[in-house]
């Protein structure tokens, strides 16, 4: 990231939001430096995990067999829309009984963490300035993104963990001698030299079928989420022209109302979009780990 000197205010402001607080203190310099541990991401998405639980901790406590009550009713619906969509899409039953709670756990998780871009862009900056932490440069908080799956690490991260379950209901649907028997024989199914000369092809396919789908899972949510992040900032950037009482001061700021209400609902529709879309094709990659080509 540049000197503030080199850039103007508002191109300073956004790649200022746009830095996690990490290890290094300051941007990293490649998209992926395995060395950089973003501490934001960390606690903000470890906090929504910790209030998922707890949420389905409360309704499973007060849960009743008679008229249920409002909590255990929202609860008992989610649980049927994922149950629903399990049946249809994952055949085996013993798998649908681990892979259900999951899907569930993963759509509630991921929607509580896109609901924190709801969060007003300068309100955490706000609040680090106010008690000291995040005032000047080398402050502790100074740089904080609160959005972690606005960070590539934690989308992509989620996508290898679907990576693995395929893996693993793989290896126990088609036995391990299958599954490693399937990497070499599909898609071209042949026999005798063919299917050996064909085998270098198929494995290598299938390496770029797997590799694709863990990264388009995880980058479809990464996008999306950025580029709410940084429509989000540049709303606000409308209200920070504001320069007093005067006509071009208040159309920005009219503006920025406008616009940041009209966003703001629409993005409630992203937040819970793709929640749902991630756990639908976590469904669908588990689901084809039990098919063959």
């Amino acid at each position: 990231m540049a000197a503030a000197g080199d850039v103007s205010p508002q191109s300073y402001y956004i790649q200022h939001h746009l830095v996690n607080n990490n290890n290094i203190g300051g941007p990293q310099e490649f998209i992926a430096d395995f060395s950089v541990i973003n501490y934001d991401s960390m606690f903000w998405s470890l906090f929504m995990g910790l209030i998922v639980v707890v949420f389905m901790w409360l309704g499973t406590r007060h849960s009743t067999a008679g008229v249920p009550g409002r909590l255990q009713a929202f609860i008992e619906l989610l649980v049927d829309m994922v149950e629903q969509q399990a049946r249809s899409i994952v055949p085996n039953e013993q798998t649908r009984k681990y892979v259900a709670p999951l899907a569930l756990t993963v759509f509630l998780w991921i929607v509580l963490m896109n609901a924190l871009d709801l969060v007003p862009v300068d309100l955490m900056p706000w609040v680090w300035k106010t008690t000291g932490l995040g005032a000047v440069p080398g402050d502790p908080l100074y740089y904080h993104k609160i959005l972690p799956t606005a960070d590539l690490n934690v989308p992509l991260g989620m996508a290898f963990g679907v990576l693995l379950m395929m893996f693993y209901y793989g290896i126990k649907i088609k036995s391990p001698g299958g599954f490693v028997k399937e990497l070499f024989t599909a898609p071209f199914h042949a026999r005798g030299i063919a299917g050996i000369a064909l085998a270098p092809a198929n494995f290598l396919l299938n390496v770029v079928e797997y590799a694709a789908k863990s990264v388009s899972l995880g980058m479809r949510l990464f996008g999306n989420m950025f580029a709410g992040e940084l429509l989000f900032m540049l709303v606000a950037l409308l209200g920070g022209a504001w320069t007093g009482f005067n006509l071009a001061s208040v159309a920005f700021g009219f503006g920025h109302i406008l616009a940041g209400s009209l966003w703001a609902i629409f993005h409630i529709l992203i937040v819970v979009l793709q929640g749902f879309i991630f756990m639908m094709l976590t469904l669908v990659y588990v689901g084809q780990a039990h098919e063959g080509h």
